[in-house]
């Protein structure tokens, strides 16, 4: 589709993640070990260029599209799943600042910021802000805050509200981590690396600039003019693609891994000495590949689906977009049932911690969780749809 391929940066990018994978799979035990990011892979990863894909050009970035962001992620996921999600959280950040206001982007990527500014985003308004002159003044605590250990700002959702203090709509606030505290009780079974603690705010100003309205948001309505395509496409749909490529690269990764075992790993309590040489083995890793490259397909198509209609200036309605939703649950739903088959296939023995797999496993697992893509919202949501119930739909699910 034209102007939605990947571009030569990007696949260069995605080049160099590839040579950094062994130092992702190496670094991913330890991590999960430390419940923080390595900084030598974290440091490594950021000199590829993979951290600041999203950022606008007139900033030093690559205004990524919405196929080159999830590549990237899915690169990352092949080497440590927890990792790329911090990826696709801290993207989300970017991408969103590029929506916003010249102005709170000046802050974060202009005089004394830089591409190395990173943004993590939690949107859920567990928060109070009171309207002051020029601003704000916000108190709350938000979980999970994925990629706020790596960040210098992050975007925290809040209630805004009237003269009456009535709740009359959602934002976001960019705050600087350094304006924080945070509660660390990511004590979890899979994400673990991820860091994903709960953030603090204790009566701090934000000035107006920095509040980003969340329904006009979701209708398109951005207060940002950057010219890039990428920073006209649909909101919810654009976010949660980015959660999609960590998916696929952990699928990829178990598939990977699956396979490589094979011709050294007997069959326990059968006569085969190589788990290569069954049939039963053969058709399991069969349908696993061919359940990803489904899973894979339909994440490009909905990718240039969503960066093609903004490059003529369409924005999905919603029904529209709840179908993207549906499909992004088919998507992870995918992966975690391939993932399944394929511990079975590969036997008790990829449950060691010396392996990848239970990692892998437990990482996507978790993930696969994660309210943007539950796929059972999403087709209940899209059957009301199809039933001519779209009213019933957008009660049930009416942010997408």
């Amino acid at each position: 589709m034209a102007g939605a391929a990947i571009r030569p940066e990007i696949a260069a990018i995605v080049e160099r993640i590839d040579d950094l994978r062994p130092l992702l799979i190496a670094g991913g035990r330890e991590a999960d070990q430390e419940r923080r990011l390595p900084e030598e892979a974290f440091r490594a990863v950021e000199a590829t260029g993979a951290l600041s894909i999203s950022v606008p050009t007139k900033f030093g970035g690559i205004a990524a599209n919405t196929r080159e962001a999830h590549a990237v992620a899915r690169a990352i996921g092949r080497g440590d799943g927890s990792f790329a999600w911090v990826t696709g959280i801290l993207d989300s950040g970017a991408w969103v600042l590029g929506l916003m206001e010249e102005q709170a982007q000046e802050d974060v990527w202009g005089a004394g910021g830089g591409l190395d500014s990173y943004i993590s985003i939690v949107l859920a308004t567990t928060s109070d802000a009171v309207s002051v002159e020029g601003g704000y003044q916000v108190t709350g605590r938000w979980g999970y805050g994925t990629g706020s250990m790596n960040a210098t700002w992050s975007l925290l959702g809040i209630p805004l509200k009237n003269d009456q203090g009535e709740v009359v709509d959602a934002g976001l606030a960019l705050i600087p981590t350094a304006d924080l505290s945070y509660e660390d009780n990511w004590y979890v079974a899979g994400m673990k690396s991820t860091a994903s603690v709960v953030q603090i705010a204790e009566d701090v100003f934000v000035p107006e600039h920095r509040i980003f309205p969340l329904t006009a948001a979701v209708e398109g309505g951005y207060l940002g003019h950057n010219p890039e395509q990428t920073y006209q496409t649909v909101f919810i749909p654009s976010l949660f693609m980015k959660l999609i490529g960590p998916h696929l690269g952990m699928g990829r990764a178990a598939l990977d891994f699956v396979i490589a075992k094979a011709e050294s790993k007997a069959i326990a309590y059968t006569s085969y000495d190589k788990q290569a040489d069954s049939a039963l083995f053969q058709a399991a890793v069969a349908k696993a590949s061919v359940q990803l490259d489904a899973a894979e397909a339909l994440a490009t198509q909905m990718a240039d689906d969503i960066y093609e209609g903004a490059g003529r200036g369409y924005y999905a309605p919603y029904s529209e977009r709840i179908a993207m939703r549906a499909k992004a649950g088919w998507i992870v739903d995918t992966i975690t049932n391939m993932i399944s088959d394929l511990t079975s296939a590969h036997g008790s023995g990829g449950f060691a911690e010396t392996w990848s797999l239970q990692r892998i496993w437990r990482d996507q697992a978790t993930a696969a969780r994660h309210g943007h893509t539950l796929s059972g919202s999403g087709y209940e949501a899209f059957g009301k749809v199809l039933c001519s119930r779209e009213e019933d739909a957008r009660y049930m699910l009416p942010i997408v």
